[in-house]
Order: C-alpha cells, then sequence, then structure tokens
C-alpha cells in the first residue's frame, strides 16, 4: 500500500492514499480423484479421512470469504445518481472542511498520536471493503482528526473519513470499539447510502419518475454535484443503521478487532446521550434494538476475528 502525505505550514492533514491491489480472499483446494485402474488398490481410509478433512478445511476458507451478516442487496435507486458526481461532491466538500479546520488549528498535525491510532486502524479495515463495494478499490482514501468536543466521526462517499477528538476522549474508547466506529462510517460509504438517501428525496421533491431519470440523469445528477453540507446532516434510516452496524461490524472482525466491542461501543453511547444529544447520534439514531441486533450476530463474525488474530 502507498502512502501519500500532503504536509503544511503549521497543522497537518494526513492524506492516506492506499491502492488496493485486487485481492482473492478465497482459497481454491484442488484435489484429484484417484485413477480407477482395473488393478489399482482403493483408497486407504487414512487417505479418505485427510482428504475429507482437506476438503472441509477448503470449505471453509471459502466460506469465511464470503459476507458472514445479511443485509441483503443495496437498493437499485440508487443508481439514479450517478456514484462520479456524488464522489466529486463529496471530495469538494472534504477539502473545504479540512481548510476551515486547519484555518482554526483544528486539524491535527502528522504526529499527532491520536491521528496515527486512527491510521493504523484504518490500514487494517481498509483491504476489507472491496467485497462490499468494488468501486472502493478506486477510492483514494483519507482519514483526518479534528480538534472539536463534538461526539462525532462521519465518512464521506469516496472513503474520505473524519473523526473529532470529542467522540475518542469522552467516551474513551479503546482501539476495537474505534475499529466499530469507523468500520461503521465505511459501510455507508460502501452501501452507498448517501447516494439512496439523495435519489429518494430528490426523485419525490421534483416529482420525477424513475422511468424519466433512466432516459437522463440530468436533474438528479444536477443535484448530487450540489449536495454540499448536506453531506454532514443526512440523516439515514433505520435500515441504514442495521445495515452499518452488521457490515462495520464483519469488517472491523477481518481487520483482528474484537467484535464484542460493538456492544459496549453503543453502550458507551447510550450512556453519553443521557447528558444531551452527541453529534454522532443527531444522525445516527440509537434504535432500542441496536445492541441486541449486534449481539445475535456477534458468533457469524467471531470466526473471523479468531482467523485474523492467527494471521
Amino acid at each position: 500500500m502507498g502512502e501519500r502525505v500532503a504536509r503544511t505550514q503549521t497543522f497537518n492533514s494526513r492524506c492516506i492514499r492506499y491502492d488496493l491491489q485486487t485481492m482473492c480472499f478465497i482459497c481454491n483446494l484442488k484435489t484429484s480423484a484417484p485413477h480407477a485402474d482395473a488393478g489399482a488398490a482403493a483408497p486407504s481410509p487414512r487417505w479418505q479421512a485427510r482428504r475429507a478433512f482437506l476438503l472441509a478445511a477448503g470449505a471453509g476458507a471459502a466460506g469465511s470469504a464470503l459476507a458472514q451478516v445479511d443485509v441483503g442487496s443495496s437498493s437499485g435507486l440508487r443508481k439514479l445518481v450517478p456514484a462520479e458526481t456524488l464522489e466529486s461532491s463529496a471530495r469538494q466538500q472534504y477539502a473545504q472542511v479540512l481548510t476551515e479546520a486547519r484555518q482554526k488549528g483544528a486539524l491535527a498535525p502528522d504526529n499527532h498520536p491520536q491521528l496515527q491510532r486512527l491510521h493504523r486502524i484504518a490500514q487494517k479495515l481498509i483491504p476489507h471493503t472491496a467485497q462490499w463495494n468494488p468501486r472502493s478499490r478506486e477510492w483514494k482514501w483519507q482519514v483526518n482528526l479534528i480538534g472539536s468536543q463534538q461526539i462525532n466521526a462521519w465518512c464521506m462517499p469516496g472513503g474520505k473519513i473524519a473523526f473529532y477528538t470529542g467522540i475518542l476522549s469522552q467516551l474513551q474508547l479503546n482501539d476495537d470499539e474505534v475499529a466499530m466506529i469507523m468500520g461503521h462510517e465505511m459501510a455507508h460509504a460502501l452501501r452507498e447510502h448517501a447516494r439512496e438517501r439523495l435519489a429518494k428525496s430528490q426523485a419525490t421533491s421534483i416529482g420525477l419518475s424513475i422511468a424519466s431519470q433512466l432516459l437522463g440523469l440530468g436533474s438528479l445528477g444536477d443535484a448530487a454535484a450540489s449536495l454540499g453540507t448536506q453531506l454532514l446532516t443526512l440523516k439515514y434510516s433505520r435500515d441504514d443503521e442495521t445495515e452499518s452496524d452488521l457490515v462495520g461490524l464483519e469488517i472491523a472482525a477481518r481487520g483482528g478487532f474484537r467484535p464484542e466491542a460493538s456492544v459496549s461501543l453503543w453502550q458507551k453511547m447510550q450512556a453519553a446521550s443521557g447528558n444531551g444529544s452527541p453529534s454522532f447520534l443527531s444522525t445516527h439514531p440509537s434504535g432500542s434494538n441496536r445492541i441486541e441486533e449486534l449481539q445475535a450476530n456477534l458468533p457469524k463474525v467471531q470466526h473471523l476475528y479468531e482467523q485474523a488474530r492467527r494471521g
């Protein structure tokens, strides 16, 4: 993986570019059956047992390459908004956010321990994103830290991530919990929830039919190009949140982060909500069954975590 660093005079933004290689997570175990010659002896019981073990091991390896959580397919409605246009808008908005933070002296420098921590976590998660969205292989992932007491973090389309110092310090998050937040935010971008939200809201507000938009994407494309700050205040549906919880859980587990941290994270988030609504919860509502849903899916990803820890 390559890393590109953009330096400034006082406070720096560190932009990590990951040129992801196409990765094959499936181990194909090739076995050949003995030729049945007339005089050939039948395979020994030991060979039969060994062959059965190898086949089972191969099946297990192949199975773990597939998605372990069930979130269904992405909405086809999102295709009404060109992905390239939305990602271009996100890049512009992200650059604006970083510029404003830099001007206020709030953008963490390269050597900031918490920023370096975020980069280490991101490096473990990004290789496991492409199976959820092949486009992410081409994304120029960026991770930045902004000095603010807000309990907030987000990921724009195209892999533009920001954490606020408040979410790290006030919730006292360990690395596993940070990975769960980062995986959750990555999942919003990978599942293209912003693209889907925009398509639904714009198609409804301007009364356009799906058929007419398939013939010409001009109106929705223009809306995506001028999305601007809506990306930072976009509210996702409960289904979007559930998808991101589970996809983020799996990505983090594959990266070697403890699945149970997803539960402790939301317990901390709920406790923080008692002292006022954190910014994170304003765009990521906490449903009453959120923790129960995560707990039910922990067994599905536990073996992925164990495999990652074994290297």
